[in-house]
């Protein structure tokens, strides 16, 4: 599990494409202490596994899986990246509950200034609108925001000069394709709740929770 908080950023010093697999080879730009074989790591909000390691760089692998369902394919020897290794228990749990599991990529679609922040606006498949809301949560490669605004198939957030400084967002600009992870507390709410507001064999039934029901029951 991770929060989206990133560590730092780091260097693809070789991407060796297999097919349709990659195994990528990273160095952080900053210190990273006791890599261990096997620990997960966020690379633009991507949970890899650590293969092999020194005190500079480590490789990971991306499945076919993976690259097609993320930006990963457009990284290149010298892309930045983002970084961040998985929770440890005690720590500081700044962010939210990110999983590093992707759901989809949104693109920039247009970027404006705020004092001395960034509004970022981003457009993504509409299938996943129901799970972003005003004030809510999102991971975008690997960061956690806070959702400004949004609608069916957009959403904007606002970058302050720190997030700038210290993550890939300073080299978005519009057409820019990101990695997007939604919170993972409405969609496993919706899969509870579903069979309780759905159809049952074709035949319409009464959704039993509805505002009055849970008013009812103290709601």
């Amino acid at each position: 599990m991770f929060t989206g908080l990133v560590m730092g950023m780091g260097r693809v010093e070789a991407a060796e494409n297999r097919g349709a697999e990659t195994r990528f080879r990273i160095s952080a730009l900053f210190t990273l202490p006791d890599i261990e074989l096997g620990e997960s790591i966020a690379i633009n909000g991507v949970c890899l596994t650590v293969e092999t390691f020194d005190a500079k760089w480590f490789t990971a692998y991306a499945s076919r899986e993976t690259m097609s369902v993320t930006s990963l394919g457009n990284l290149k020897v010298g892309s930045s990246v983002n970084l961040e290794r998985a929770m440890v228990m005690g720590d500081r749990f700044g962010g939210h509950i990110v999983s590093g599991h992707v759901d989809c990529m949104a693109e920039v679609a247009g970027v404006r200034p705020a004092g001395e922040s960034r509004i970022f606006k981003l457009a993504f498949d509409s299938s996943h609108g129901r799970y972003v809301i005003p004030k809510g949560s999102i991971t975008l490669d690997g960061i956690s925001l806070t959702v400004n605004n949004c609608g069916p198939d957009w959403l904007e957030v606002n970058i302050i000069p720190e997030t700038q400084k210290g993550t890939t967002i300073s080299g978005w600009t519009v057409g820019t394709k990101v990695n997007m992870e939604t919170d993972i507390i409405g969609k496993y709410v919706e899969r509870m709740v579903t069979p309780w507001t759905t159809k049952d064999d074709k035949k319409t039934r009464k959704p039993e929770i509805t505002m009055e029901y849970l008013a009812k029951h103290g709601f």
